[in-house]
């Protein structure tokens, strides 16, 4: 309970201690974390996988005297945590984040309720919850069965005719499935209606954290669905001191996610290898008596590691110089590796642009593609020096 949790705290700062090392196991330790914290005390977030590479004798009953014993060694090290402003943010926004999923599920449930009913829906448009899917799915629900009436919602940019959307829109119209699909969309209206509560608690949240006023030089894009309904791009770059929607892949939901998981502020990483590190973005280091066991990345739930794989896996038709390397990747390696090397060069991007504030200026592929040239034939000189030979161009025809 709370006040035995204040009663720890009191009998810790009446033993004169000023640190305190907490193992990390689901949310438990979020409270007494806090009150600790707020009492004064330096509070130690130890992973539990440490203790176990750890050897020697351990117990659940002397688990805190193990503990305590490890920290006192030195054998064991504080996890980063970012600060209470952006663990608010974060808070909200991974919300956010969970009712969106839940709307697509439901959105899921509409679909098996047409299919059902045999109304195939998504054979003529891509999205059925676009502008065109919604208006005959709640006509459809207000009562209308008629599919000449209800393809008059197609929109000019629907590539199917209207004669296929009226095909598509004859079905059975059974009471169940009615039925169902009402109630999916309800729900769904619902979930609208909680994400639309998210945005205005972000737009608040954000607010005293824009410190740093930052013109935005490109002109912002189209908002695109489930994109918060506020100027979201301007929040976060007055937040963060720059905009890093200016790097090739990185959308606004992409800055959003990172910037509420990592905050702007990464001085705790001494370097950008170990900020890398910690995104589980380099090679592993398994080595036993000289010989590699394995060289991939660890598995890791890091939701800000999530975010900048799903951005570099949007730059494989990207004409920029990201896109290019990335396309230069995957003829090397499968396609999955190259994700994950894009997505540490983005992260030294990020952390470059957070913590010197440095603008990204894109070069364009040209230039990537040129550079590289210039690198092979470098290569190519030094290998045939090695053999005794120079090479020279072919001269051009006039």
């Amino acid at each position: 309970m709370t006040d035995d949790l204040n009663a720890m705290a009191d009998w810790l700062l009446a033993c004169r201690v000023d640190v305190v090392a907490l193992e990390s196991t689901g949310v438990y330790w979020i409270p007494l974390h806090e009150v600790l914290e707020r009492r004064g005390l330096k509070v130690w977030l130890v992973d539990a996988r440490q203790m176990k590479y750890v050897p020697g004798r351990k117990s659940d009953v002397l688990d805190c005297q193990w503990l305590q014993k490890l920290m006192s060694l030195g054998l064991l090290r504080a996890a980063w945590r970012p600060g209470d402003e952006v663990c608010v943010v974060r808070a909200v926004v991974r919300q956010r984040e969970v009712l969106l999923i839940e709307q697509a599920s439901w959105v899921q449930r509409m679909q098996k309720a047409l299919v059902q009913m045999n109304i195939q829906l998504t054979e003529v448009l891509s999205d059925v919850m676009g502008t065109t899917g919604q208006a005959i799915i709640r006509d459809i629900v207000a009562g209308q069965r008629d599919p000449h009436v209800l393809a008059r919602h197609r929109h000019g940019r629907i590539k199917a005719s209207t004669v296929d959307v009226c095909r598509a829109l004859t079905g059975n119209w059974r009471e169940e499935h009615l039925f169902l699909l009402q109630q999916a969309l309800a729900i769904y209206d619902e979930l609208a209606k909680r994400v639309l509560e998210c945005d205005i608690k972000i737009e608040a949240l954000l607010a005293p954290l824009q410190r740093h006023p930052v013109e935005l030089r490109r002109t912002p894009a189209a908002r695109r669905k489930n994109q918060p309904t506020f100027d979201v791009r301007q929040s976060m770059a007055n937040w963060a001191g720059v905009d890093l929607t200016r790097i090739d892949g990185v959308g606004v939901g992409t800055v959003m996610k990172l910037l509420s998981e990592i905050g702007p502020d990464l001085s705790h990483f001494a370097s950008v290898k170990h900020f890398c590190s910690w995104l589980s973005l380099c090679p592993g280091t398994k080595i036993s008596g000289g010989k590699v066991l394995s060289a991939g990345t660890r598995r890791s739930a890091n939701r800000a590691r999530q975010a900048l794989k799903m951005a570099a896996m949007s730059l494989s038709r990207s004409d920029s110089a990201l896109g290019a390397f990335y396309r230069r990747l995957c003829m090397r390696m499968d396609k999955p590796r190259a994700n994950t090397a894009v997505a540490h060069k983005l992260a030294r991007m990020v952390y470059f642009m957070l913590t010197r504030g440095e603008e990204y200026v894109d070069k364009g592929q040209q230039h990537y593609e040129e550079q590289q040239r210039q690198r092979s034939i470098a290569s190519l000189k030094r290998r045939a020096a090695l053999f005794g030979f120079q090479i020279s161009p072919l001269a051009t025809n006039a």
